[in-house]
């Protein structure tokens, strides 16, 4: 499969994904995007179409090395800190089209050792 055909697919899986799933105030949505390099995590407020806070691998003073799943764990850990000073505690979790596997299950798993509730 061509890599556009699989990102069409992605897009695809994603639409169908958010005609389900609505962030709000109370309960944002998580939303995951990860591309060859980086993984990126929002919380969003769909009422609103407002983003209260994001953490990504390009965020300043995120220095994780290792492996995918490694760093992806510590995305987790660090989403689940960004989330409880601004005071969420429950979630919506978007995975953005990508499979629950591997490096995404990873930083989910991390994201609800912190406390974040899906």
């Amino acid at each position: 499969m061509e890599a556009a055909n699989k990102n069409r697919a992605r897009i695809r899986r994603h639409y169908r994904v958010r005609t389900k799933i609505k962030g709000t105030a109370s309960r944002p949505r998580m939303s995951v995007y990860k591309s060859n390099r980086h993984l990126y995590v929002q919380f969003i407020d769909d009422s609103t179409s407002s983003t209260l806070a994001s953490v990504s691998t390009m965020t300043k003073g995120f220095d994780a090395k290792g492996s995918g799943s490694e760093v992806a764990r510590e995305l987790g850990l660090a989403a689940g800190d960004v989330a409880k000073t601004k005071g969420i505690e429950e979630v919506v979790f978007d995975r953005g089209g990508f499979s629950y596997e591997g490096n995404l299950a990873a930083l989910a798993d991390a994201a609800r050792e912190k406390g974040l509730k899906f």
